[in-house]
């Protein structure tokens, strides 16, 4: 990365590391279920529009209508992969990069 060209990509430490990046929206614990169904129409329907998908493939991305519970296992999926890429992680060199990190 040019900002950090003495810190080692993650990739250096982690061979096959692999992370995607995605938005998704939530509401608050115990939101009545009706309200996120609602919600869960109504952006699935805006992700639906052949506009806002166009600008989102402009921005480089891929826009995924899920529904609230497929939203919560992705977000389970996603957490789980973190975490287990964090606990076996090798631990840092120690060496100074100049970076603050160390």
């Amino acid at each position: 990365m040019e900002a950090l060209p003495d810190v080692p990509s993650v990739a250096e430490f982690l061979p096959g590391y692999e992370a995607s990046g995605w938005i998704g929206l939530g509401a608050p614990r115990n939101t009545p279920a009706e309200i996120i169904d609602k919600l869960n129409r109504e952006i699935n329907a805006g992700l639906a529009d052949p506009r806002i998908r166009a600008r989102i493939a402009d921005l480089g991305n891929t826009p995924l209508a899920l529904s609230p519970t497929e939203y919560g296992k992705l977000l389970a999926e996603e957490t789980k992969k973190s975490l287990l890429m964090l606990w076996t992680a090798p631990p840092p060199a120690r060496e100074c990069h100049r970076c603050g990190c160390c």
